[in-house]
């Protein structure tokens, strides 16, 4: 059984840093600018024999208003009640500074137990530092350098007590053997497969809004603040029984107006996250759907191969309902048409409306984009489509098609082979593209073609 660690600290004292050192990679966005980070995100970590959760905050600040560092200091709050133990951290190199103490006192009186650590303590510019925590009266401070993995087997040793209550309630829960169970739909072990889903869009869209909306709790910073959310957070969620890693991200303008340095990191974090994900959820405005950076992001989402989802957020304050419709519709026929029939969801994040026909558009999406079709229909369906548009004559002769089938799904992807690959027009990979589609019901997804010379490779086989 594992156990949780929460991060805790003022500002810009290394909590990320810590964070991506236990859980091995850079996950965490880190930069000398105080308050980069600002939703709480968990992971699993290890370090030595330990494996726990490891849960980064935000820098505590003393907020307790409607303000953007209030509605922090509330995320961090909630992660210390879901932690077995915190680890507060101190920035050695400037000494224990008042909000340190004031933030030590209100965490003594917390029933989590605490680990005090003075970080950055490498050379003689920590040794000061690290010798004043011992006036916050949280016992015996443990050293160390996040960023240069020095200290670590010190926290180790102050971890082992946690792991191993950890382990001994895991025991003591342990139900008799009595056989095993039969697994389920899923995966080999029984469990049903993790859809991932981000869930993406301009600034101040609603994403973050939507994301609290599905799991029914306040698990990310929102606002009327542009920017708000810096990092892409994930949360595990279920909906109807179907495991889901939600990932809220960043907004994305346009390249020309990212000129701050976290910015810049936020957004590369937001593409790494649409990379990484199965389903992405397209978030636009009612008002403002489909404006020219909504195109450039559902582009990008195409050209990685992802499913796309469109949802229309704050759907109940649109102007004219039907002329929106309309609008989203001729946007969608002029300016997407490599993947034709992409599903779109009407919807309201702030007052829950729309949220089951979101999903059920997600699930079918999902499915759509692990289609796999026999090699027999595939290549039925290409004699007929080549019957009814031949290919195009390309100097003097006509291309011949000989043979499809499909190497791999995740998203479709389909081998032709032909006499002369490098001849056949873009115009007719859409024809063939946009037939598979009708077909075989996989509208709304990206299909990739690969064009191969040579004669049908399974033509000899008996």
């Amino acid at each position: 059984m594992s156990f949780t660690v929460a991060i805790i600290g003022r500002p810009n004292v290394g909590k990320s840093t810590l964070f991506n050192r236990l859980i091995g990679k850079r996950l965490a966005l880190v930069d000398d600018t105080p308050g980069v980070t600002r939703d709480r995100r968990s992971a699993p970590g290890r370090i030595g024999p330990l494996e726990f959760t490891v849960i980064d905050t935000a820098g505590l600040e003393e907020a307790f208003d409607d303000s953007l560092e209030a509605r922090m200091r509330r995320q961090t709050e909630r992660a210390l009640a879901d932690a077995d133990v915190a680890l507060f951290l101190i920035d050695a190199r400037a000494g224990v500074t008042p909000l340190d103490r004031h933030f030590a006192a209100w965490l003594r009186q917390s029933e989590i137990p605490v680990i005090l650590v003075a970080n950055k303590a490498e050379g003689r510019v920590g040794q000061a530092g690290l010798y004043e925590a011992f006036e916050l009266g949280m016992g015996d401070p443990v050293p160390l350098s996040a960023e240069h993995g020095e200290g670590l087997a010190d926290l180790v040793e102050a971890l082992l007590p946690f792991a191993e209550a950890a382990e001994a309630a895991a025991d003591a829960a342990a139900p008799a053997p009595d056989g095993a169970e039969e697994p389920g739909e899923g995966d080999e072990d029984g469990e049903p497969r993790i859809i991932q889903l981000a869930i993406v869009g301009r600034p101040n869209v609603g994403k973050s809004t939507l994301v609290n909306a599905l799991i029914g709790e306040d698990r990310v910073l929102t606002g009327p603040d542009p920017g708000v959310t810096r990092d892409a957070i994930s949360v595990d969620w279920q909906w109807r029984e179907r495991p889901i890693r939600l990932v809220d991200t960043a907004g994305m303008r346009r390249r020309a107006r990212v000129t701050d340095k976290v910015e810049r990191i936020a957004v590369q974090d937001t593409l790494n996250a649409v990379r990484l994900a199965q389903v992405v959820v397209l978030v636009v405005e009612a008002d403002a759907v489909l404006d020219r950076q909504d195109l450039t992001i559902a582009a990008h989402v195409i050209e990685e191969g992802r499913a796309l989802v469109i949802a229309v957020n704050k759907w109940d304050a649109a102007s004219d309902q039907g002329e929106t419709l309309q609008r989203l519709r001729d946007r969608l026929e002029t300016s997407l048409t490599q993947v034709r029939g992409l599903p779109t969801v009407t919807l309201s994040a702030l007052k829950r409306q729309g949220l089951d026909k979101l999903m059920s558009a997600v699930g079918a999406a999902y499915d759509v984009w692990n289609t796999r079709v026999g090699t027999g229909p595939l290549n039925r369906w290409l004699g007929a489509a080549v019957e009814s548009h031949p290919p195009p004559v390309v100097k003097g002769r006509r291309l011949k098609l000989r043979y499809i089938t499909q190497v791999k799904a995740r998203p479709p992807t389909f081998a032709i082979f032909t006499t002369r690959p490098e001849d056949v027009p873009e115009s007719y990979l859409r024809y063939l593209a946009n037939g598979l589609r009708d077909r075989f019901g996989m509208a709304g997804t990206p299909i990739r073609l690969l064009l191969r010379k040579g004669k049908n490779p399974y033509a000899d086989q008996g």
